[in-house]
């Protein structure tokens, strides 16, 4: 799968963070209003986008069961998302060079990059009651490899917490699995991000916060007026 290059790319996962410092505007646990979320998506998509929102919501409430484990939680959303959804550029996605796409617009075109995966991951394991504090997104550098070739290129996750401190598990589009991160050993990580601040890897000590960025508040604004 082709995944963003170069300066664009790095400068993208940078500002990643600086989402996370608004994302206060919507709690977990918050009711969806999952009928307005579906007719606003068949509006701009169509009936196509329309039923993903549909399939979205049948796959949120089976892990809302009170006997469903975290697990079992980061299991349905990863392999729904890594299987509804296939991989474009922005550009071909969205005929821009940079672009972040709200969770709906991922859903509705069906399509996005990287780290339009790992942030509608993000949202739905919010909306199943996941604490924001045991999820981190993860620029990774990754080895990917097409016959006899092989490259490296940025690359985004999530990562889920078990507890603080603990070594996390990998939410990724390349692969339904779910590993712990030191069985990856196609991703370096180079830095983690929550709405806390940077963290240098994925366990070591946090390394600051960021300010906020026009861009992020632009997708917040996105987000929130699509019912988050």
């Amino acid at each position: 799968m082709r995944q963003v290059r170069g300066r664009t790319a790095l400068r993208k996962w940078q500002s990643v963070v600086l989402l996370l410092a608004g994302l206060l505007i919507w709690q977990p646990g918050t009711a969806l209003d999952y009928k307005a979320m579906t007719e606003l998506v068949a509006q701009r998509w169509g009936q196509t986008g329309a039923n993903r929102v549909k399939s979205w919501q049948s796959m949120l409430q089976e892990g809302l069961r009170p006997e469903s484990s975290d697990m079992e939680r980061l299991t349905l959303v990863n392999t729904f998302f890594n299987k509804n959804i296939r991989f474009g550029s922005d550009m071909e996605v969205w005929e821009q060079e940079d672009y972040w796409a709200t969770p709906l617009e991922t859903l509705g075109r069906g399509a996005g990059d990287c780290e339009d995966f790992a942030i509608a991951k993000y949202f739905s394991l919010l909306a199943l009651g996941i604490p924001d504090p045991k999820l981190r997104f993860v620029y990774v550098r990754a080895t990917l490899q097409q016959g006899q070739t092989v490259r490296v290129e940025p690359h985004m996750v999530l990562a889920y917490y078990k507890s603080a401190g603990a070594e996390p598990l990998v939410l990724d589009n390349l692969t339904s699995i779910i590993a712990i991160a030191s069985q990856r050993s196609d991703l370096i990580p180079v830095y983690s991000f929550n709405k806390e601040g940077y963290f240098n890897g994925v366990l070591r000590t946090a390394m600051g916060r960021g300010t906020r960025l026009s861009r992020w508040e632009d997708l917040l604004v996105r987000t929130a007026n699509e019912g988050f």
